[in-house]
């Protein structure tokens, strides 16, 4: 292999970790909304939370976009 296939097949590696980290986090919040609404929480926290899911749902769009290869038809 030559160096830039190395070098972005560690940006890929890199990439997949901080995908994984967004995953996880939308997941948190999924639950701690869910928690609030069943608890009748603060309606601007949930709201702010909710911003927040909505946020890290388009960065995890953005990472799959640049882990996807192109395809063309």
């Amino acid at each position: 292999m030559n160096k830039q296939t190395t070098r972005q097949m560690e940006t890929d590696d890199v990439l997949r970790v901080e995908l994984e980290e967004f995953k996880r986090e939308h997941r948190d919040l999924d639950v701690a909304i869910s928690a609030l609404e069943a608890t009748a929480g603060d309606q601007l926290t949930i709201r702010r939370l909710k911003k927040q899911k909505l946020y890290i749902k388009d960065k995890i769009a953005q990472l799959e976009d640049r882990l996807t290869p192109d395809i063309i038809a």
